[in-house]
């Protein structure tokens, strides 16, 4: 029977301690959200949440120069179809480089694997162009049609589902009368679930999270997506740091929420992958 390894006290002072380390700029953020500016500028700094927080996002939201609900409704129909259209396609197309046998797969599963070794800044005028010939340029399908598809996603589920997906169940559900769409749906997608978790976080955040291609397509500052509206909250000679740590606050809360709602999933797909490595 294998042991289990028992912990030091030196490793629970460490893991306390990154935990700390991890935990406190979030902490940090909030108690200057609940206060006033000058809080940058006290020493010792408090560390306790003030009473200024209901003030801070009602003078938040009436920002005419950064329009932070519409940055706030634009980055979650963004995050929110990038992401389900980036696990449809990823888990679709990984099942089919992973089970099935058609000419050029191994090809163009090279072609996609190589896309990942294009930085994403070289990319970036060729788009824009294409985006002004299309007349998308300060629209939102500008920030969500280039992201429908990674070669990221498509591998990973191919990795996946090779290991995840029996190819035993899948003759047996042909030979049942299944088709290769109801295989998909009824046999593969359940057991890709993990992985598809873990792979809809990664790209809810870095879609969130994303400041660079907005930056080059969204010129209208009343349609932002919500980091273009943090950047017009640092912009100018006077800068309101408790609107700006308020904002980054809120928009730092659906990261959370969508963490919390799928952690079960995140962290089965993840142990789930340690096991059978």
């Amino acid at each position: 029977m294998t042991r289990l390894w028992s912990a030091s006290r030196l490793t629970y002072l460490a893991l306390t301690l990154s935990a700390v380390l991890s935990i406190f700029p979030i902490y940090w953020m909030f108690v200057v959200a609940s206060r006033t500016s000058d809080t940058m500028g006290q020493v010792p700094p408090p560390l306790t949440p003030g009473g200024n927080l209901g003030a801070n996002i009602a003078r938040l939201f009436d920002n005419t120069d950064a329009y932070f609900l519409t940055g706030l409704i634009n980055s979650a129909i963004v995050a929110t179809t990038v992401t389900i259209s980036v696990v449809f396609f990823s888990t679709l197309a990984g099942f089919a480089f992973a089970k099935l046998r058609f000419r050029g797969r191994n090809a163009l599963l090279l072609v996609i694997v190589a896309t990942m070794m294009v930085p994403t800044q070289l990319g970036v005028i060729p788009l824009y162009l294409l985006m002004t010939k299309l007349n998308w340029n300060d629209r939102l399908p500008a920030v969500i049609v280039p992201a429908l598809v990674t070669g990221f996603g498509v591998f990973m589920m191919r990795q996946y589902a090779g290991q995840a997906v029996s190819t035993e169940l899948i003759e047996a559900a042909r030979m049942d009368g299944c088709n290769t769409a109801r295989i998909y749906w009824n046999v593969v997608l359940p057991a890709l679930r993990p992985a598809a978790a873990v792979l809809g976080l990664l790209t809810f955040m870095t879609t969130w999270n994303d400041f660079l291609w907005p930056y080059a397509v969204l010129n209208d500052p009343e349609n932002p997506t919500v980091q273009l509206s943090l950047r017009a909250l640092s912009d100018g000679y006077y800068q309101d740091m408790s609107q700006v740590f308020t904002g980054t606050a809120i928009a730092t809360l659906p990261l959370l929420l969508v963490f919390i709602v799928f952690g079960r999933q995140i962290i089965g797909g993840i142990m789930e992958g340690a096991v059978k490595a």
